[in-house]
């Protein structure tokens, strides 16, 4: 016998894409054959923690699935909208079905709903928001998310009384969806997160992988070899580098001191000049003979390239 028709709340049922009158969706059966659901095409998460995964799944195999995914209706049964956790969680255990609510949402509103219940993450990192955040932007605004981009700057050095009309528009409605998210100032987000997306590639992966922390990941930005860099990074990885032990190689690589770094003759040359020109040596006249042999050798070997 089918169950009779089922309320179910979501912590996502207060969401304005979300008519009024469908707070809480009737569900006809509440549970959902794994089998007739699909993933959508456009996913905005793409790193899942095993640890926390492993978590997840023991959770359930004491508890059940407390909280029901968010499933919307197409051709070939049920996409999922949100709870890919649960849901990859519930395949993993080889479940047969899954406690959902269907909704009836297009692209746009299937999208964004995903990306909020990814914002609402309890592990989510500052890349993760950050390109949230920016995808909601876009979406709201009908705008691609370099438009997003060029609107907060421009917001950001324009004083409220110099912005025209259409960049007050815009202003207005950015900051309203700020608010509603509830998660970083506008101000913040332009100054601190918005460069996270410009970090070297192997940097903003392992940031988005929650292997540093983006003040770690920040710093080892700024080391412009990209050999040197790596291995800053694998070795921050590996061995559980603090910030201040970061800055500190950081020092030692840009000062020429570390070990690690490839070492020139010139260089040395240069860096040996530099020395000798601070020595006290200059005081010693036994030293002068050996100093003028140094010279002499040098001023012959110069001339012998020029020759």
């Amino acid at each position: 016998m089918r169950n009779p028709p089922t309320k179910v709340q979501t912590k996502l049922s207060n969401i304005a894409l979300f008519d009024d009158d469908d707070d809480e969706q009737l569900v006809s059966d509440s549970q959902i054959l794994l089998s007739d659901i699909s993933l959508p095409k456009q996913q905005p998460r793409r790193y899942f923690d095993p640890d926390k995964m492993q978590e997840l799944k023991e959770s359930i195999s004491h508890h059940g699935i407390l909280e029901p995914v968010i499933l919307r209706p197409v051709a070939t049964g049920y996409e999922l909208v949100a709870g890919e956790r649960r849901f990859r969680a519930a395949k993993e255990l080889e479940l047969e079905t899954i406690p959902a609510v269907v909704h009836q949402l297009t692209n746009e509103q299937a999208y964004e709903i995903a990306l909020i219940e990814n914002l609402q993450r309890e592990d989510l990192n500052p890349v993760e928001e950050t390109e949230a955040i920016l995808q909601i932007l876009a979406l709201r605004l009908a705008l691609t998310e370099k438009e997003v981009i060029s609107n907060l700057y421009k917001m950001r050095v324009t004083p409220e009384s110099d912005r025209d009309e259409s960049l007050t528009a815009i202003a207005t409605k950015l900051i309203s969806i700020f608010d509603s998210l509830q998660t970083v100032k506008w101000e913040s987000f332009v100054v601190n997160r918005l460069p996270l997306l410009n970090l070297p590639t192997e940097v903003l992966e392992a940031l988005r992988q929650g292997q540093i922390e983006y003040t770690k990941a920040t710093a080892i930005s700024t080391v412009k070899d990209a050999d040197l860099r790596q291995a800053l990074l694998s070795e921050t990885i590996d061995q559980g580098l603090s910030l201040a032990q970061i800055k500190e190689k950081i020092r030692e690589l840009k000062s020429g001191q570390s070990s690690d770094k490839p070492v020139t003759l010139k260089n040395r040359f240069v860096d040996s000049m530099q020395k000798l020109k601070k020595s006290p040596v200059w005081n010693d006249q036994k030293k002068h003979k050996k100093i003028e042999k140094l010279i002499a050798q040098i001023e012959a070997l110069a001339i012998e390239v020029e020759a």
